[in-house]
């Protein structure tokens, strides 16, 4: 597969060869796949070929368990073994050292408020961006009774079929099981299978069958939203009727009478969000932030944010109940039939070749479905306003967000908006939350599909002091003039991000549903060219109309003990 929408696809080859150079092999060998399984097609046709893999390797009983307890006191202890160690140096160290270390101390600030000289580096200007930007674009037709568009794409041999759903209206009980039902849709057994079955067969034939649910808000205001649900799968060329009859069965026929499955499906969803709070609190912390100020940050704050942990967590506690987990179950089926009567369309790519088979196959397997034509659109909450929160879980860094209320992308000061995250994050928030304040990370930026500017600190082991960075850094905007070479340098990030090349398949996608929110080619275009036009003068007019302090609203991500000594935040639960 030519992938590359996260990493670049020409970088991923070469890291995937470093290692086989390294230990002194061809890296063209290593890269050329084919012939490999060619060899093992022949090879799993001999019936102890596999059984010989399990034996050498599922039946080795050469093995180590490693069973290690949580220890609560981990952080305190840790805290007090650092703190007496330091006083221990201390005690140790005479006048002369102990005046060492204040002339290093002084002279890490002096190094870190250094300005480099950018005139050693090669130079990029705004001269040098492509005048026009590349949009792949599809061709629309009908597939039975369903809307579809194609993209013509050098995919290698892969198919890649997507069934898009317009959320219907929900009430709000089924709406916040929306993320666990695509979870687990493709998780049971479907076609009269068990989930064992049924994932063996997935693997079988596809490479990988998924679900998910998105909201966007509109190009010309975010407080009105648009959602989809999505049923997306891939598979070889030669496997693309099979895809097409699994996805259709997995929709229609998903198996949640499989309670013990749906049991275990709840709990692996719940230790993995529990998880990733330390790994992604950051963004927590931001949608957390935002969920005040509009629609689509409020359901995405309790579809997959902080609120939607409280919310898995008493339900899989409320599930060990069988009578529960019966309730829970219809309410999924509930859920599936209701979509299954809400308009849809399809999204499929491939090789243009390739269009005529796929469109025929896909002409009998959709070919009865008709939408109900009374359904209408799902309406996401509403925004409950400005917030001060602090979430409390075991950690022993903080993870800072505080967000303003902005404008939509297609408003004329959405664009200053946008080349400000990146101004105040390479000039200011980068060199005082990560150089000085010992943070992973820190900085700003603009959420068009919210409507809203946000500050972060990754893992950060300061709290009310990088708050106060967050301010501080629109006074040092408005307070002083900066070169243009610093606001070139942000203009010329965000068009990097916009103009980046993703893989064939990835950049359909994006296309697609860009166009599907409204963010045609015509309207990309125009949001990119209006990028090119921001001065200076524009970030501190913007950064004056929006980034008021009394309209700030804050989220934080830290252990309940610092909290505490916090003042005017709400303090919740994890």
């Amino acid at each position: 597969e030519i992938s590359g929408d996260g990493f670049p696809y020409g970088l991923q080859l070469m890291v995937n060869a470093l290692g086989t150079v390294l230990h002194g092999a061809d890296a063209l060998a290593a890269l050329d796949i084919d012939p490999i399984l060619a060899k093992l097609r022949q090879q799993i046709e001999d019936p102890e070929f596999i059984k010989g893999l399990a034996r050498e390797i599922l039946d080795n009983p050469h093995r180590v368990r490693m069973v290690m307890t949580p220890d609560t006191n981990l952080s305190v202890e840790r805290e007090t073994r650092e703190a007496e160690r330091l006083a221990e140096i201390k005690a140790k160290m005479n006048d002369v050292e102990k005046q060492q270390v204040i002339e290093q101390a002084a002279a890490l600030q002096q190094r870190q408020e250094q300005q480099d000289d950018p005139e050693q580096l090669p130079k990029v200007g705004l001269e040098d961006i492509p005048a026009e930007l590349a949009i792949v674009e599809g061709e629309s037709s009908t597939i039975g009774k369903m809307p579809a568009s194609w993209y013509a794409r050098g995919t290698n041999g892969i198919v890649y079929q997507q069934v898009v759903v317009d959320l219907p209206e929900l009430d709000d009980e089924l709406a916040q099981l929306l993320p666990l039902f695509t979870d687990i849709l493709t998780e049971v057994g479907s076609g009269g299978r068990d989930y064992l079955e049924s994932q063996t067969l997935q693997a079988a034939v596809t490479g990988g069958i998924g679900a998910s649910v998105s909201l966007r808000g509109a190009v010309d205001d975010v407080q009105r939203c648009r959602g989809s649900f999505t049923l997306s799968g891939k598979a070889l060329v030669r496997n693309q009727a099979a895809l097409a009859d699994l996805m259709q069965e997995t929709f229609e026929s998903a198996r949640f009478d499989e309670l013990p499955r749906i049991r275990e499906l709840v709990s692996q969803e719940r230790m993995y969000r529990e998880q990733r709070v330390t790994s992604a609190g950051h963004s927590l912390a931001m949608v957390a932030a935002s969920a005040g100020l509009s629609p689509s940050a409020a359901q995405q704050h309790n579809w997959n944010g902080l609120s939607s942990i409280k919310h898995l967590k008493a339900l899989d506690d409320s599930l060990d109940d069988k009578h529960v987990l019966e309730s829970f179950a219809a309410k999924l089926e509930q859920l599936r039939s209701t979509l299954l009567n809400a308009p849809r369309q399809l999204l499929l790519i491939g090789e243009a070749e390739q269009r005529e088979d796929i469109s025929s196959h896909l002409q009998q397997r959709w070919q009865g479905h008709t939408a109900d034509a009374t359904t209408g659109l799902y309406l996401p909450v509403t925004a409950s306003g400005q917030l001060q929160q602090g979430w409390a879980t075991s950690t022993q860094v903080n993870f800072c967000a505080r967000a303003y209320p902005g404008v939509c992308v297609e408003h004329n000061d959405a664009p200053a908006l946008m080349i400000l995250g990146g101004f105040l994050r390479n000039n200011y928030l980068h060199r005082t939350i990560r150089e000085q304040g010992g943070a992973y990370g820190g900085g700003a930026s603009y959420d068009t599909d919210s409507g809203t500017f946000r500050f972060y600190s990754y893992r950060d082991p300061r709290l009310q002091e990088t708050l106060n960075d967050f301010d501080n850094s629109i006074k040092w905007l408005l307070d002083n003039n900066h070169e243009w070479r610093l606001v070139e340098e942000a203009i010329l990030g965000v068009i990097s991000s916009i103009d980046k090349p993703g893989s064939p398949a990835g950049e359909a996608k994006k296309s697609f549903y860009a166009s599907l929110h409204g963010r045609t080619p015509e309207q990309r275009r125009r949001f990119r060219a209006r990028i090119l036009e921001v001065k200076e003068a524009d970030l501190k007019r913007v950064a004056e109309t929006y980034l008021k302090p009394e309209l700030a609203s804050t989220a934080v991500i830290s252990d309940l003990s610092t909290l505490e000594t916090q003042q005017g935040l709400e303090i919740i639960k994890l």
